[in-house]
């Protein structure tokens, strides 16, 4: 087996900056004790309010308000960073998932904090090539090597537990080597104890949240990405539901050992690239495309892919959307959900105020007996369905800084305020916030509201009665083409015959 050494390629760009930013870890690992942990968390508000007390200085001394916040804020998504970046466990699972709010933020005030955030992930101090073996003898055996033909110690890829190494298996095949980072689960304890600790301070701003439940549903879900023989089967079962899919290609799983999980190679476009200066037409396609894998899911195989962030799709150079990592599924829907997505529906499309607060207490969303404005929870969470009402429409990252900044304002009018969410809702909205960042971020058009109800047929009664008179010819229309999934047999045998005439032409 030939073993390729670090420092020839990919990573030799930001090799200085890495090293200047992680230079008090010259073993390639990330901090594990708590103590250490906890400090340098804890020193990011403490810093911020130095930050602001010099900042007053300065002021006094002639610079403009407006140059020294601007300083603040740059320095501060610095350290942020670099703490949560060198942290790793879940503090940049967590700053990765923070990056929606980042978008309620002026747009002034929100790009240092979206550049730190940005780079969170792909600026993740990298294992030494001597600890990435331990760690796989670990799992795997002081004889792995003997699986491999060849393996690649340069970091393919940073995972928020760990990263991914390109090698070739034993037979031929290329594959993905995702290894968990050594002391990773301590790690991710001391952060999430951490987060319990803190997490009483949310109620400040969510008074009539149950934050302890909540806390502890976002635990249990950070808790679950450490699993990788769970992962493992979550990707076994997409991979065989999605097979031979004219949309969607899932890697198969190759082995899975301990903290090793072993998959095949996806080759193509990372969805963050087409973010970044995808053709319009490409970017509505593939924006589409996320939705419909999230969506679809749930009828084919009982599961949510509850974590749809960019890094995490592959444009597949004959057109299909590639998927990786499945450390972030459940069953899906739960009991309940169905009756909770029909109850919200009516009231957004054939009720009103009082139908939305009877919907709202209902399925968990208030503490019982809890008073709160009908009308203006109504005001604040119905422009979130606009998509909904249109042929086709178009998310933007303006839209969506509207709604998060109207439904997370801190004023205590803030009817939002006095929500709170079932716990077993937690998986559902990460995926759904997630999803909304990224189709907003790529611009995407098309037509949500038909693509849904291809998948969630039993929303039909509701959204198809909103339908405008131009989207369906009722002569022409048959029920099933609204209620039904898409006929992927039938969409594989058309792609097929066009390719073939295609072949026949040339």
């Amino acid at each position: 087996m030939s073993i390729r050494r670090i420092g020839e390629g990919a990573d030799e760009g930001s090799a200085s900056e890495r090293a200047r930013l992680f230079a008090s870890r010259s073993d390639g690992k990330p901090p594990v004790r708590g103590a250490i942990r906890n400090a340098k968390l804890a020193a990011l508000p403490v810093a911020f309010a130095g930050r602001r007390a010099a900042g007053l200085g300065k002021r006094a001394l002639g610079r403009s308000s407006e140059e020294v916040n601007r300083d603040i804020q740059l320095r501060t998504a610095q350290h942020m960073f670099e703490v949560l970046g060198e942290l790793k466990g879940c503090a940049a699972k967590l700053g990765q998932l923070l990056a929606i709010y980042e978008l309620g933020l002026p747009q002034e005030l929100a790009e240092p904090y979206r550049i730190a955030l940005s780079r969170l992930q792909d600026s993740a101090p990298a294992m030494l090539p001597k600890t990435v073996h331990a760690a796989i003898a670990a799992s795997m055996g002081e004889d792995w090597r003997w699986h491999f033909q060849e393996f690649d110690d340069r970091r393919a890829a940073a995972a928020s537990l760990g990263q991914v190494h390109r090698a070739v298996w034993h037979d031929g095949r290329q594959v993905a080597v995702k290894v968990m980072y050594p002391g990773g689960r301590q790690s991710v304890a001391a952060d999430l104890e951490q987060l319990r600790r803190i997490s009483h301070l949310a109620t400040v701003f969510l008074p009539g949240a149950d934050v302890k439940a909540v806390t502890e549903a976002i635990c249990d879900c950070v808790s679950a990405e450490l699993d990788y023989a769970a992962e493992a089967e979550y990707q076994r079962t997409f991979a065989a539901a999605y097979a031979d899919d004219p949309d969607f290609y899932v890697p198969a799983v190759v082995a899975q050992r301990g903290d090793v999980l072993i998959t095949e190679w996806v080759e193509g476009t990372p969805v963050t690239r087409i973010v970044a200066a995808g053709a319009q037409a490409e970017r509505d396609r593939v924006g589409m495309l996320m939705l419909r894998f999230v969506t679809s899911g749930w009828g084919r195989h009982g599961l949510l892919y509850a974590d749809p962030h960019p890094g995490n799709f592959r444009v597949l150079p004959d057109g299909r959307l590639g998927v990786v990592d499945f450390g972030a599924c459940c069953d899906w829907p739960p009991e309940g959900f169905q009756e909770l997505a029909i109850d919200y529906c009516k009231a957004f499309f054939e009720g009103g105020p009082t139908e939305l607060a009877a919907a709202t207490r209902r399925h968990g969303f208030v503490e019982s007996g809890r008073a709160f404005d009908i009308e203006a929870l109504y005001a604040a969470v119905e422009p979130c369905s606009e998509p909904f009402k249109h042929s086709t429409y178009r998310l933007t990252t303006p839209w969506l800084r509207r709604q998060v900044r109207r439904t997370t304002n801190p004023r205590l009018s803030n009817v939002v305020r006095e929500m709170t969410m079932p716990p077993y809702f937690t998986p559902f909205a990460r995926a759904a916030l997630t999803l909304a960042g990224v189709l907003s971020q790529l611009e995407t058009e098309g037509p949500y509201r038909d693509e849904v109800l291809r998948w969630l047929p039993v929303l039909a009664e509701t959204l198809g009665a909103i339908v405008p008179a131009e989207a369906i010819d009722p002569a022409d229309a048959d029920e099933s083409e609204v209620q039904e999934p898409v006929d992927l047999a039938a969409v594989r045998q058309r792609r097929a015959a066009v390719a073939n005439r295609e072949m026949s032409v040339s």
